[in-house]
Parts: C-alpha cells; sequence; structure tokens
C-alpha cells in the first residue's frame, strides 16, 4: 500500500484556539508539510484545488512547484483538478511544466469539483459540469499524447491542428478520476481505463463501496483488464497514538469545534459524537493496531492499494501532529505496506522504455 499526504489548504480558524494564522503563514505550513512528508517516508503530496472559502488553494500547480524545488523523491499529487471549470489549453500548459520541473514526479487526481460558489465564479452550471469535465479531460488527455491536435468542442473555442508546448516529460501523465458521490466520474475513469481515487470523507463507507464496486464493473464492461485496476481512498481525519483513550481524549474538542463549524454552517451532520465518528467514518484515530485493523475493513469493501491522510494538524499542536505521523509511519505503514499491496504499476516516471528517470 502507498501512502499520500494531502492538504486542501482549508484557511480558517483553529478548532481550538480560534485563531486563523496569516494566509502568508499558511502557505508556509503547507510547504513544511511538504517537506516532513518527504521526510517521514510518504509517498506522495497532495494540493487541492478550490476556488471559494474557506480555501485558498487556487492555484495548486504554483504551490506543487514550490514543492518540487523542496523535495527530490515524493511524487506530487492534485486532489483535485477541478478539469470542470478550466481550460484544458492552459491546464495542460501549467502541468506539462511543473512535470518537466519536477523530473517527471506528477500524478493528477481529476473531478468537476464541487461548490456553488466556484461553480457560479466561473459561469458553469449543474447541468453542463459533467459534460464541460468529459470534454476538457478527452482534450487534456490528447494534448498530452498527440504533437497535433483538432477538436471540435462545446465549453472552449475549438482547436484545428493545434500545437500546445511544452510537450509533456511524462508519456503520459497518469491521471486518477476524483470520485465523491456520482456515477459520472466513476464512469469516465472505467471508460478511459484511469485509476480511480474515492473521497471517502463525508459519509460512512457504504455510498463509496457501491461506487468502487461500480467502478469495477464498468471497468470490465469496457473491457479492461481486472488486474489492472487501481483504487485509491481518502480518511476523514487522523491521530494516532500509544493508546486509544488519549486519541479520543485529545481529538474530542476538535471534533466537537468542527461539529459546531458545521452546524453553523448549515452543513449536513452525519456523525453526531466523536465516538461514532471514530467507529463509523473512514477517520484513522487511536492506536497503531486500531488503525491497522480500520484501513484493513476498508479494504475488504474498496480493494484499495493507496490511502491519503490529512498533511495539516487541523486542531492539532504542531507537535502532536508531528507524533501521529511519525507514529503512523514507524508502527502502522510498515504493517500495511507488506500486508496490502500496492498498485498494479510502478511508483515512478512514466518514460517511453529507452528513457530513465533523472529521479525516482
Amino acid at each position: 500500500m502507498k501512502f499520500l499526504a494531502i492538504t486542501l489548504i482549508v484557511h480558517r480558524p483553529d478548532p481550538l484556539t480560534g485563531v486563523r494564522k496569516p494566509t502568508h503563514d499558511r502557505f508556509r505550513e503547507v510547504l513544511d508539510n511538504a517537506v516532513l512528508a518527504e521526510e517521514l517516508g510518504f509517498d506522495g503530496f497532495g494540493v487541492g484545488e478550490r476556488h471559494e472559502r474557506p480555501f485558498i488553494s487556487s492555484s495548486p500547480t504554483v504551490v506543487l512547484s514550490h514543492v518540487a524545488a523542496l523535495t527530490r523523491r515524493i511524487r506530487l499529487f492534485t486532489a483535485v483538478t477541478t478539469l470542470s471549470l478550466l481550460d484544458p489549453v492552459r491546464a495542460y500548459e501549467d502541468y506539462a511544466t511543473l512535470d518537466h520541473l519536477s523530473d517527471g514526479r506528477l500524478d493528477l487526481i481529476i473531478g468537476k469539483g464541487n461548490g456553488t460558489a466556484q461553480r457560479e465564479l466561473f459561469h458553469v452550471t449543474p447541468e453542463d459540469q459533467w459534460d464541460r469535465n468529459a470534454e476538457s479531460y478527452e482534450v487534456f488527455r490528447r494534448l498530452w499524447r498527440e504533437d497535433r491536435v483538432t477538436a471540435r468542442t462545446r465549453f472552449r473555442p475549438e482547436l484545428t491542428d493545434a500545437e500546445v508546448w511544452p510537450r509533456p516529460y511524462q508519456r503520459p501523465v497518469r491521471v486518477w478520476h476524483g470520485s465523491a458521490t456520482s456515477k459520472e466520474s466513476v464512469d469516465l475513469a472505467a471508460r478511459y481505463g484511469d485509476p480511480l481515487f474515492s473521497a471517502n470523507v463525508t459519509n460512512p463507507i457504504e455510498p463509496y463501496a457501491e461506487l468502487i464496486r461500480y467502478y469495477r464493473e464498468r471497468w470490465e464492461h469496457y473491457g479492461h483488464d481486472p488486474a489492472d485496476i487501481a483504487v485509491g481512498a481518502g480518511t476523514a481525519g487522523l491521530y494516532v497514538t500509544p493508546t486509544s483513550q488519549e486519541a479520543l481524549e485529545v481529538y474530542r474538542p476538535i471534533f466537537e469545534s468542527n461539529l459546531a463549524f458545521q452546524k453553523k454552517a448549515g452543513l449536513p451532520v452525519v456523525f453526531e459524537t466523536v465516538e461514532d465518528f471514530v467507529e463509523r467514518s473512514s477517520a484513522l484515530i487511536g492506536s497503531p493496531q486500531q488503525v491497522v485493523d480500520k484501513v484493513h475493513r476498508y479494504h475488504e469493501q474498496f480493494g484499495h492499494t493507496v490511502l491519503h491522510l490529512h498533511a495539516d494538524a487541523g486542531g492539532l499542536t504542531d507537535a502532536r501532529h508531528r507524533d501521529s505521523l511519525e507514529l503512523f509511519q514507524s508502527a502502522v505503514a510498515p504493517v500495511l505496506r507488506a500486508e496490502i499491496p500496492g498498485p498494479p504499476f510502478a511508483w515512478a516516471p512514466v518514460l517511453p522504455a529507452a528513457e530513465e528517470p533523472a529521479h525516482v
């Protein structure tokens, strides 16, 4: 199993202190967490893309380019690239450039995105967002594979024998499809034979497991080999401590503050108590053995080989956050790596057979 640390760069007051860091400091924190993730042995670091409050992750290519300059080994992920909102030509230019600067360490997770405010900002409607996402991806993947592209498009000016530069480093970049609640993203992933990444954050396991089962069905429907399937899954929180009692005691006020925020914002509440949250959500809160057991329970239904964890402290002190990540890497990750296989492809730049990556 492979492990990613991911941030959406949420920028709101700390759940316990009520203090919101200056924007500049919040970005520095993201960079520090990326360096820490590589230091501790994580396999990837991801940055989300959102265009509405309380997020400041509107430019993941810029952030990941800085992360690329500070790191050497860790793979860089988007989580997710909102192709329904973007011009695929411009997105290609940005990500092809980042791929070169990172020596081919880029993986993309794409999706339509969510949130009314960002959709309205880009004049995308609920009726056309899925069509936009599919069209943008078709153009994007062709630009990555073909030197000249002609495309009859609905949502951007048509392309006629178009050349777009720079030409890519990876041939091609690996693209995962982010999946939360809809069959459209799942079907798109299966159609192209691409890996799937389940959000697996807001709800209990059942709706996510159902979509992953559908993905496997559609994968075979499109004629792909089931042995080539790769699934990733998210988590709703992380705090690993030597004992479950300590984890609950520390995490309880964080959960209660987040619950109050959800209610005040009018967001749907799924888990009313921290005990229910720990038991039925995907959050990994407890002792190392409890975390191992929970990942296995999810793996029984998902068959996932990649897991993302929160890169941010999220209300923990910096010391507790680091201790938790260190304990995960020393007592949890080795067990899961040994017991759950990794994805069915090399965790390395995707290059033609004649070429060798600069950094592996």
